[in-house]
């Protein structure tokens, strides 16, 4: 019975297998397999063979009754055309090089120009400065009945500003000198423009301007003066437009941001206070002077370098509230300027020119006795000596290291500041007499701008009495 069990399984089994054999599914695959199991010795013909057979038949077919002569004209008509199809390319590509020629151009323009205001390069304006010849000297082509104050160009080189000890505000064209004064307004409307009157009666109805600054756009003209106000001017229209109050002392400085409306203003308060001329207003005000603030300026960051009678020159980083402190030994300082953003130059009383840097609390380079007092400009012509050597002005051609200095000694000197070995290498020097109360380079570096006058800016220390009263122009040669 065991047996016949075993059997039985068995067969079972063997019945499963057979139906595991005799499966369809596998049938068809295995007749798949063996219908495409070809000999190694068989020859597969592609379906790409065929049809270049039949391309080859049809060109053929359509050259068969072609004679030799019509056949090399066919060749030679297939080199002609190819010939001309591949100038054509070459032409197209010269074309397109061209234009991606012209657009890097541009773009190496515009890159430059960017690199230049940011000031991490500059231009070798002092490097292409020719030498002088007997032609090139300071003409006087706007006259003012008293000291110059301040002179500003526009942007563009082609107007100038100046504004003088006795209230008056010139705006005038470089190449001709024709100018066009800007009138004050009665004092009903300087009172509805915003201004307030003060008690003193020095400075109750007193014009006398120490100051201006142009926006970068051309719209904007601002002074400041004796009557403690900063007053906003339309450059289009010549009209007065706003007066800011908020200054207890003499405005002695102005500025403005490039390419903004911020305008900086310093003043005998000690406080350097920050407006809006597109929307007259108010923004804030950066302490830290303990005595009268004298010069100002300002590039494109919002930083601000300021220098005072307590013999200390700041520079304010607005947006942190903070600012770094550079000291003076031994004298005071009188005027600052930017180099650039890293890099600014100071004047003193003394006489001396300092490179300062922003990592260093001392200057990187000085140069004593810049001024001094020539042979022939003796206590004759004036009563003040000491005053004379004053370096009462310094400005720099922005995106270059071309710098120049002025004082009371009879001359402007022209500087070349290297930031590489930092120093500061000595040029030319301009004659000029009288006090050189402001300097301004043009953008193109192609002529120098001076404010000139008989008396210093901020005070009567001494007098020339053979200085003009006026603004001087000085063309620079450049190679």
């Amino acid at each position: 019975m065991k047996l016949e069990k075993k059997k039985g399984i068995g067969a079972k089994r063997r019945g499963k297998k057979s139906s595991i054999d005799h499966d369809p599914f596998l049938e068809e695959e295995t007749e798949k397999r063996r219908k495409f199991n070809y000999d190694d010795d068989d020859d597969i013909e592609s379906v790409e063979s065929e049809e270049e057979v039949k391309v080859g038949e049809e060109v053929e077919d359509e050259f068969a009754h072609e004679t030799v002569g019509e056949k090399r004209k066919r060749l030679a008509e297939d080199t002609l055309n190819r010939i001309e199809e591949a100038k054509q390319r070459e032409h197209e590509e010269d074309n397109e090089e061209d234009d991606d020629f012209r657009d890097s151009l541009v773009a190496k323009t515009l890159m430059q120009e960017q690199l230049e205001k940011s000031g991490r390069v500059r231009r070798a304006n002092a490097l292409r400065v020719q030498d002088l010849q007997s032609s090139d000297k300071f003409r006087v082509i706007v006259k003012h009945q008293h000291s110059v104050t301040g002179v500003a160009l526009s942007d563009d080189d082609s107007r100038g500003f100046s504004v003088s000890k006795d209230g008056t505000i010139l705006h005038w064209d470089v190449s001709s000198g024709k100018s066009d004064e800007y009138k004050w307004p009665s004092d009903e409307v300087l009172k509805s423009h915003g201004l307030k009157f003060q008690e003193s009666w020095y400075t109750r109805h007193n014009k006398q301007s120490l100051a201006l600054a142009v926006s970068s756009d051309g719209r904007y003209l601002a002074t400041g003066g004796v009557d403690c106000h900063v007053h906003l001017w339309d450059i289009r229209t010549r009209e007065h437009v706003q007066a800011f109050t908020g200054h207890c002392g003499i405005v002695s400085s102005l500025c403005f941001r490039e390419g903004t409306a911020e305008l900086f203003s310093g003043s005998y308060d000690g406080t350097l206070s920050i407006w809006n001329a597109e929307h007259r207003t108010y923004i804030e005000s950066c302490f830290g002077h303990q005595s009268e603030l004298l010069s100002i300026d300002a590039l494109g960051r919002e930083r601000v370098l300021s220098v005072g009678r307590d013999r200390t020159m700041q520079l304010y980083k607005v947006p942190e509230s903070t600012r770094l402190i550079y000291r003076a030994s031994e004298s005071n300082f009188e005027c600052c300027c930017f180099v650039n953003s890293d890099e600014f130059l100071s004047g003193s009383d003394n006489g001396s020119i300092a490179l300062w840097s922003i990592l260093k609390k001392k200057p990187v380079f000085i140069v004593n006795n810049a001024h001094h007092v020539i042979a022939d400009h003796d206590s004759v012509n004036h009563n003040c000596t000491p005053a004379c050597s004053w370096v009462s002005s310094v400005a720099v051609c922005r995106g270059s290291e071309l710098a120049a200095s002025g004082a009371g000694n009879g001359c402007v000197r022209l500087w070349g500041v290297e930031s590489g070995s930092s120093a500061i290498q000595p040029l030319y020097e301009l004659p000029l007499p009288g006090f050189v109360n402001s300097l301004a380079f043009a953008k193109s570096g192609r002529f120098l701008i001076a404010g000139v006058g008989q008396e210093p800016r901020l005070g009567r220390w001494g007098c020339l009495k053979s200085a003009q009263n006026g603004v001087a122009i000085h063309p620079l040669r450049l190679s």
